[in-house]
């Protein structure tokens, strides 16, 4: 953790610690709760909440718990833009190749948020649309999510979040799922097969990188992704996804 942090400003490291404490708990705790859930010392927190309260990135709930502010939906509606403007000619190539919809999603506290898309043309597609907000359990650009994280932070989120079934195929124990997590480690690959909606298969990976918060999928009607197609589609969307990572290398700034 020092050596991340070398060279950086220490006040302004620990307040980005407390957003994203609160962010993986969904939005919503008790300052005793973000000081279990983070490595600071209460004085320092009551000063950085008592600072991000000011600026609106937190927020005073009347219950006295501390939420998300109002101030980062603007700076995240514009990260998303642009995330977007990036990831586009990577999913259009997809879709021209594969003829069906492409999604990038990012991890959002305890769901997927799909963040930008290309449809496919065919009249009889996906109709996700941007913004929408998943389970991680049951969809395909979840499991690759999950997948970049240890199976005991799987277990801890599956087990705190629920895997309520969508669908009959939906996965609802935790501990078969985690099987699955391994063998998508292992593959590279994630697949939805009607767990979140009856009548669609849908293929992500995980976008490779420090954060391991992206995933590339492609999805559409079971009958027209067949395994021939899923073949297809597998080494394409790597491609995409190590494409993508290599973009958003170059627009980080260097430490």
């Amino acid at each position: 953790m020092a050596e991340q942090r070398r060279g950086g400003v220490q006040s302004v490291d620990r307040a980005f610690e407390l957003l994203e404490v609160l962010a993986e708990a969904g939005g919503e705790l008790a300052l005793s709760e973000i000081a279990a859930g983070s490595s600071l010392p209460l004085p320092t927190i009551h000063r950085l909440v008592r600072t991000l309260v000011h600026r609106g990135y937190v927020r005073q709930l009347p219950s006295r718990r501390y939420a998300l502010g109002p101030r980062l939906i603007n700076l995240g509606e514009r990260a998303s833009g642009r995330l977007g403007d990036w990831a586009r000619p990577w999913l259009t190539d997809l879709v021209e190749a594969l003829g069906e919809t492409t999604n990038l999603s990012m991890i959002d506290g305890h769901r997927a948020t799909y963040v930008a898309q290309v449809p496919s043309r065919h009249s009889m597609r996906m109709f996700t649309e941007v913004g929408r907000r998943v389970h991680l359990h049951c969809t395909g650009v979840g499991k690759a999510l999950l997948a970049q994280r240890g199976d005991d932070q799987v277990l801890a989120l599956l087990r705190r979040t629920g895997m309520p079934a969508q669908t009959t195929h939906t996965i609802v124990d935790p501990e078969t799922l985690l099987a699955q997590i391994r063998q998508i480690r292992q593959l590279g690959y994630a697949v939805d097969d009607g767990e979140q909606e009856i009548g669609v298969r849908c293929i992500a990976v995980p976008v490779p990188g420090d954060t391991g918060s992206y995933a590339i999928s492609v999805s559409g009607p079971t009958a027209r992704m067949t395994a021939e197609l899923v073949d297809r589609a597998v080494p394409l969307l790597r491609t995409a996804a190590e494409g993508l990572s290599a973009d958003l290398s170059d627009v980080r700034p260097s430490a």
